[in-house]
């Protein structure tokens, strides 16, 4: 159990810092981080640190097409939770 919350703490982190870094190179009209990539990275855990870098940046808040992918992972995971929280009753 500490291994897979280590990992989504990492993950997390991870992907917190590359939506940081995906807005900087926004500001500077650079190479970005592809959509599929940040989607990847928050299917397999990363939801929360995902969010957390949307709403401290202000990064891809505008992009209705992206929040409402980002929408539709979150309600798969918590579906996901619900379901394995109720297996194990």
């Amino acid at each position: 159990m500490e291994i897979l919350l280590l990992y989504f703490l990492f993950i997390n982190i991870v992907l917190f810092i590359i939506a940081g870094y995906d807005k900087s190179q926004a500001r500077k009209n650079n190479r970005r981080i592809p959509e599929k990539t940040l989607f990847l990275m928050a299917l397999t855990g990363g939801s929360p640190g995902l969010l957390t870098a949307m709403l401290l940046f202000k990064h891809k808040t505008s992009k209705t097409s992206f929040i409402v992918k980002f929408a539709l992972i979150i309600a798969i995971q918590t579906a996901i939770i619900i379901a394995f929280l109720n297996y194990k009753k």
